[in-house]
């Protein structure tokens, strides 16, 4: 995508955007104050109009980045949160599925759930909720036989379980809907298995949701497309944990949950690729 291209995209944006104090209020109206419901456009303002600090951007990213401040700009305009329709308007409640059954995309493969923990279970976190993301068997299930995949196996201690699912990736919301870090837990926690560091990238490389929540389905493929380098560096460090990690049973051990996180800085890559 050329550059000139790009700016008129986000110029176009402008017009669609209201002012922060209706969003507000109208916010408040949809999703109890616990989810601190503002889609800022303040932010979203800010997002488009700090100058670039990269040359012109890759198109693919472009249209990424693109997608991302579409979808927001859009929940902005209405005055919903990203997830005010998932929750029907209510206050998450802790540990719940949202949906019930999950987000699945029958013809892709991949699925998806949003849930929230409570405050002691993670001291520290800043995050409202998160979104587990995960891929169905048809995606994998003749990959495991790989070298790359074999040597995953033994670094996880080889399991026997063959579940219909593996983990690919948690992203961290903060009550504004926005995402703020991305992370991988151990399998005890999820009930699956993972994938090795090399697959996992290339499944979140081509992903594509079709769940019934375009919204959310969006910003997922948005993040897995801007955060490229974050996605590697997480799945780095989730080896790097599970190599430390010598105990029989490892992928079991209660101990060990969260595997690894990086922060994300949505607003640094979308100011980039603002580039002239």
């Amino acid at each position: 995508m050329r550059t000139e291209m790009l700016r008129q995209e986000a110029s176009g944006q402008k017009g669609r955007q209201v002012r922060c104090e209706q969003v507000r209020t109208q916010m408040c109206s949809q999703v109890r104050a616990e989810m601190r419901p503002e889609v800022c456009t303040e932010e979203l303002n800010l997002m488009k109009t700090v100058q670039p600090r990269s040359p012109q951007p890759d198109a693919a990213l472009a249209a990424a980045g693109l997608r991302l401040l579409e979808t927001y700009a859009g929940l902005a305009e209405r005055g919903e949160h990203l997830l005010g329709r998932l929750l029907a308007g209510e206050a998450p409640r802790q540990w719940a599925h949202y949906p019930e059954d999950d987000a699945i995309d029958h013809a892709s493969n991949y699925q998806w759930f949003y849930h929230s923990h409570s405050p002691e279970d993670r001291p520290g976190a800043v995050e409202h909720g998160h979104i587990h993301l995960f891929a169905r068997k048809p995606l994998w299930g003749r990959r495991l036989y790989s070298r790359s995949e074999r040597a995953f196996a033994e670094l996880c201690g080889n399991p026997s379980a063959n579940p219909a699912t593996r983990h690919l990736l948690t992203i961290g919301f903060d009550a504004k809907g926005l995402p703020i870090s991305l992370f991988t837990v151990n399998s005890w926690v999820t009930g699956d298995l993972m994938l090795g560091a090399d697959l996992t990238l290339e499944l979140l490389s081509s992903l594509t949701l079709g769940t019934g929540h375009p919204e959310v389905d969006a910003v997922i493929e948005s993040v897995a497309r801007l955060c490229e380098p974050e996605l590697r560096e997480v799945m780095r460090l989730r080896d790097e944990a599970l190599r430390s990690h010598q105990a029989a049973g490892k992928l079991q051990d209660e101990a060990l949950e969260l595997l690894s996180e990086v922060r994300i800085d949505l607003d640094a890559k979308l100011s980039a690729l603002s580039a002239v």
